[in-house]
């Protein structure tokens, strides 16, 4: 059975970010994916510092890289600060960056975020996916972006527009049918 982990680079109480999480996490499960959700609250780590090092690297990083091997597909969904990424995601990255073995270089992941610009996080999303590449991971083409936030949803909570359900869509499907091969 293909697993799936999902997680948000946003922690604040009613992000959109974690609303993409759990909406792309429905979508795999429909797809036959069985999926793990997990919040990065759970996993307190301090401002990455290669002075920790080796003595002193959080538990939540090892559990978290733990959790990141043993998924076949990991899907993150972060919002832009400033056209960039949030310290969160960048901070989680860099230090499950240190794990060894690494834990990008299994699963086949997906990237997306919602945020209040009309760009919808391309940026910020640009930006993760040149990080994660370099660290080995295979990230899938499509770039998830939806934005301005304020329009993204309608009344239930579903998405408002039918071009961010095919994008969700597509990515659902290039997760559920890309792979690193046998010899991941």
């Amino acid at each position: 059975m293909t697993t799936a982990l999902t997680l948000s680079g946003s922690i604040r109480a009613g992000s959109e970010n974690r609303k993409l999480q759990q909406i792309v996490g429905r979508k795999l499960a429909q797809a036959g994916v069985t999926v793990t959700e997990i919040s990065l609250a759970d996993f307190d780590m301090p401002l990455f510092n290669e002075d920790l090092e080796p003595d002193n690297v959080p538990e939540a990083a090892a559990r978290l890289a733990g959790l990141f091997r043993n998924h076949d597909i990991v899907f993150i969904a972060s919002p832009e600060y400033n056209g960039g990424l949030t310290p969160l995601t960048v901070n989680t990255v860099a230090w499950l960056s240190r794990q060894k073995p690494s834990p990008f270089r299994h699963a086949v992941f997906g990237i997306g975020g919602i945020s209040s610009g009309k760009y919808g996080t391309i940026w910020g999303l640009s930006h993760l996916r040149e990080s994660l590449t370099k660290i080995g991971a295979l990230v899938v083409p499509t770039l998830l972006g939806i934005g301005p936030a304020a329009e993204a949803f309608d009344a239930e909570g579903n998405f408002s527009e039918p071009a961010i359900v095919r994008k969700v869509d597509t990515i659902v499907e290039e997760l559920t049918h890309f792979s690193r091969g046998a010899g991941k």
